[in-house]
């Protein structure tokens, strides 16, 4: 009996340390402490806004050893910090929550995403109730909705287009964000059939292109051509993301979409230029347009017109002449109607018409980039745009001088039989409209006339060569980024020459170089590129302080 009391003493006397520890354990409710995130529950995109996380001791026990973690939303740019995620140690909140303390932080950022997504801040606020063990932890979280991306994307795509014809679309975008923008990247996503012939600018896989700094109140364009393939009446559906790739994560901030319906083709159209279908133009062309149409459908067509809308800077529309069409001067459109064109009155199966006009470009282009001419022809329910490329244009500047200021010259003025008498000779070089690759200057050097070996600058000398036989100079001169010589300092060179008059020269007025010319690969056009700068003789146009008679061999 005595060790059964025992027993029963020991047992309660468990029950009661067992039940303090758990009454010290739960007289603290982790409610006590109030935890809160306070912002703008909206905001524009890049918008900048302010969290602030407040919190509270609403109890009468001291809180030790707090720390709180504050995160900022995913793919935001915090604004005075490094990472998202924030930790504020024991000793920088006080190093401990006294009973009635209230303490806010505030932490500002930008945040990135698309219209309408929500973006949500974290809190975390850990801490030790005075004379308890135990950890507790408060949470809260606070949602800012994305209200408005000040971002155009769009696509501007024909509603309608014949399968297998290949047509031109393009992606527009334009940003009126306060921030500048960068390493914007655009994806799109083709429907099954189509097939990518080709982009301005030039894409990364066929799918992607990069934008590096987009301004406020800037924007530009994506240009694709291609073709599509399905049955009639079917619909295809073309889809495009404008994001920032940040930290290896693409982040959406604008979406398009546009369908467009394969429809069976009534007419089909074909353009030449100076009857080439290929035509690569130059400034200064007169161009001669043929526009072909053919009806390659079941039915006649009858009373058509036909509108050919011409885009480019470089037409010179003062020039525009048509014999059958109809415009302004001045104007960029021309229409022609069935009742001055035969076959656009009536077109039977098969038939096929022609229409046809005539426009100069200007000689001077300015400072375009990678120009290029736009016909849009409309006709019927069909609507084609033809793109003609315009090359850029290389220039050789030749000049000839005895007195100068690069190596001084000597030898008698007029030139003498049987003596030397030296020149310098100077070559520029410009390039206007887009960058031409391994230009080359060429010239002969004529029998009595040879090199001295000075040649100014000594870092072209590696890019100079004479061949003895053929007596051609080159200059391989290299690549040309476009406005080369033209709007910046293009390279140059000097070389000096020495002329041997003959016997049979004497009462001449000879040739001490002949004409220069120049080449190189047009990148844009991806044609090679002539000009030429006359011939030399000596009695040197170039150089002011020579008259006729002093070039006269003695």
């Amino acid at each position: 009996m005595r060790k059964f009391i025992v027993f029963l003493i020991f047992l309660a006397a468990l029950i009661g340390i067992a039940g303090f520890y758990y009454y010290q354990k739960n007289i603290y409710s982790k409610e006590i402490l109030k935890l809160e995130i306070l912002g703008e529950r909206e905001a524009d995109f890049l918008e900048e806004i302010e969290y602030i996380v407040k919190y509270k001791n609403n109890g009468n026990i001291r809180l030790e050893e707090p720390e709180l973690i504050f995160e900022y939303p995913e793919n935001s740019l915090p604004i005075g910090e490094k990472d998202l995620r924030i930790i504020k140690k024991s000793d920088e909140l006080g190093g401990a929550i006294y009973p009635g303390e209230e303490k806010t932080l505030h932490f500002k950022a930008k945040l990135l995403g698309k219209e309408g997504e929500a973006k949500i801040a974290k809190a975390w606020l850990s801490y030790r109730p005075k004379n308890l063990k135990a950890q507790y932890e408060s949470a809260t979280t606070f949602t800012t909705v994305i209200k408005k991306v000040p971002l155009t994307f769009e696509f501007d795509l024909p509603t309608k287009i014949e399968s297998g014809k290949e047509f031109r679309f393009r992606l527009n975008y334009f940003s009126n964000v306060d921030d500048v923008l960068s390493d914007l990247r655009v994806q799109i996503e083709y429907p099954f059939g189509f097939e990518f012939i080709e982009s301005n600018p030039k894409s990364l896989e066929k799918v992607e292109w990069e934008i590096p700094v987009l301004n406020k109140g800037e924007g530009g364009r994506i240009e694709i051509s291609g073709r599509i393939s399905g049955e009639v009446g079917e619909a295809k559906i073309f889809r495009a993301k404008l994001g920032i790739w940040k930290e290896g994560e693409f982040i959406l901030l604008k979406e398009a979409e546009k369908g467009v319906e394969i429809i069976k083709p009534s007419i089909y159209l074909r353009q030449e230029i100076n009857g080439n279908p290929q035509y690569v133009a130059l400034p200064g062309d007169w161009l001669h347009f043929e526009i072909y149409f053919k009806n390659i459908g079941d039915e006649d067509l009858n009373n058509l017109f036909m509108i050919n809308k011409l885009e480019g800077e470089a037409f010179d529309f003062q020039t525009l002449k048509s014999d059958l069409g109809n415009f302004e001067p001045g104007d960029d459109s021309i229409i022609f109607d069935w009742r001055r064109v035969p076959k656009l009155q009536y077109l039977a199966p098969m038939e096929e018409g022609k229409v046809e006009f005539w426009i100069k470009l200007k000689e001077d282009l300015g400072n375009v980039k990678n120009p290029v001419l736009r016909n849009k022809v409309f006709i019927s329910q069909i609507k084609q745009e033809f793109v003609t490329k315009i090359s850029s244009k290389l220039e050789i500047v030749q000049k000839g001088y005895f007195q100068d200021e690069v190596f001084g010259n000597s030898g008698p003025l007029p030139p003498k039989v049987g003596e030397k008498t030296t020149y310098t000779i100077m070559w520029q070089v410009k390039n206007y409209y887009s960058d031409v690759k391994e230009v080359k200057v060429k010239a002969i050097l004529p029998i009595q006339v040879n090199l001295t070996g000075k040649i100014f600058p000594e870092e072209e000398t590696s890019k100079f060569a004479f061949d003895s036989e053929s007596r051609e100079i080159v200059w391989s001169v290299g690549d040309l980024e476009r406005g080369k010589g033209v709007f910046t300092t293009a390279p140059n060179i000097s070389f000096q020459i020495e002329f041997l008059p003959m016997e049979s020269q004497k009462g001449q007025t000879p040739e001490i170089i002949s004409q220069a010319e120049i080449s190189g690969e047009d990148t844009w056009t991806e044609t090679t590129l002539k000009s030429t700068a006359p011939a030399i003789n000596t009695t040197l146009p170039d150089d002011e302080t020579i008259t006729e008679e002093m070039g006269i061999v003695q």
